[in-house]
């Protein structure tokens, strides 16, 4: 069994969030694992903001981003203050497109050796109709992905 030194975690900042980030901790902790905190600003709420900046918005797609993108990498801070992890290294990722195919390119370039996820995320129509990123993660994920049944 290959020893896991780094395990990313995707945070979709949904209300199961902070329970897959403890449980991400309580791994990582005897492992002596870092953590890669990843998240994904999903093209199609960017392509929303952009239709929108055109029509009634003063906000333009890219002041979107990085204002979501400074709201997120603060949130994560906050996640790991509340759970009081101040001995383990951890990084943060924002990146932008679809989620499942920039998280699986994450675990790539962060050289991670385990994901962990929710089953269960923010939903929505979509994901009824096309799959979920979970799903489609499982297909694709080059490590171990750990998934966690949330009700």
């Amino acid at each position: 069994m290959k020893t896991i030194h780094r395990i990313l975690v995707a945070i979709d900042f949904s209300q199961f969030s902070k329970f897959i980030l403890e449980y991400a901790v309580n791994l990582a902790v005897p492992l002596n694992a870092d953590l890669v905190l990843a998240n994904v600003i999903n093209q199609r709420d960017i392509d929303i903001v952009s239709k929108l900046s055109l029509n009634i918005s003063s906000m333009s797609a890219q002041e979107y981003i990085d204002q979501t993108r400074n709201e997120r990498l603060q949130a994560m801070d906050a996640m790991m203050h509340d759970l009081r992890v101040t001995h383990l290294k951890y990084q943060k990722i924002i990146k932008t497109g679809a989620p499942f195919v920039e998280l699986v390119q994450a675990i790539t370039d962060t050289q991670s050796d385990l994901a962990v996820m929710g089953s269960r995320g923010r939903g929505n129509i979509a994901g009824v109709l096309f799959g979920s990123t979970a799903e489609k993660l499982f297909r694709r994920s080059p490590v171990p992905l750990l998934s966690l049944r949330v009700v």
